[in-house]
């Protein structure tokens, strides 16, 4: 199987996720905390991911310069599509209150919700594709965190855009797309960086990395600490940890 059809369909499973979280938000009334202590754990197994899978891969291949201007340009360059969107009434996207725009209240906030979660979902799409440029496989702690984080981002959004008034088929619209687009950016970063030197896809790794990390910080631990308050840092205490031993296993 070519590389980058392997790497899509990874992505597309990892995007899965997204799905399945929609699906049981929308089917079961899971209770807010719940729901925020599974984003915090989450953010704990990306986190993980991000310090020894991604960052430092991306150093030890392209050296810490390279590395630190690709991580401060992701992290710049998401942070600022984030203050536009936020602004057009994306900025709650993953809560799973009443934060949420109503349709009616504000025209606008579905096609911002939408390019939110899209937003979110490719950087961690992309570095799924590049994981497989070694020729070891898919990095699987980078898998597991991309997999465990997005199940509960579904379940928060879609329970938050269930409690907007959004109907069945905007949503599972928004997840279901965002889900194929997981595979096509998975796909694309494995197809356009084959045969690419260490240093670009260690600059483009790190890029992808900056962006995860400012979007866990601005979406996913917000919502994770305002219903689970001070457990909210043992939950992602734990799923650091999983992370951690994942990588090391």
């Amino acid at each position: 199987m070519p590389v980058w059809l392997e790497a899509g369909l990874w992505g597309l499973v990892a995007g899965g996720a997204l799905v399945l979280g929609a699906l049981v938000a929308w089917f079961v009334r899971v209770p807010q905390k719940v729901v925020a202590g599974v984003m915090a754990f989450g953010a704990g197994v990306l986190i993980s991911a991000l310090a020894f899978d991604l960052v430092d891969e991306a150093e030890r291949t392209g050296g810490l310069a390279a590395t630190a201007a690709g991580f401060l340009g992701g992290a710049v360059a998401y942070v600022a599509a984030n203050v536009v969107l936020a602004r057009h009434g994306a900025r709650h996207r993953k809560r799973s209150g009443d934060q949420q725009p109503r349709a009616e209240d504000d025209a606008g906030s579905g096609a911002a919700i939408a390019v939110g979660a899209l937003l979110d979902g490719v950087p961690e799409s992309v570095v799924l594709g590049l994981s497989l440029l070694g020729g070891g496989g898919v990095g699987v702690p980078v898998l597991a965190a991309v997999a465990i984080s997005n199940l509960p981002e579904g379940l928060s959004s879609a329970a938050g855009m269930r409690r907007s008034g959004r109907r069945a088929g905007y949503v599972f619209g928004v997840w279901g797309g965002i889900a194929l687009a997981s595979g096509v950016a998975a796909a694309l970063g494995a197809l356009l960086l084959q045969g690419a030197s260490g240093a670009v896809v260690a600059v483009i790794t790190a890029v992808a990395a900056g962006a995860i990390l400012a979007m866990v910080a601005d979406t996913m631990i917000p919502e994770a600490f305002e219903r689970t308050h001070l457990y909210a840092g043992l939950l992602a205490t734990v799923g650091f940890l999983l992370s951690f031993t994942i990588e090391r296993l």
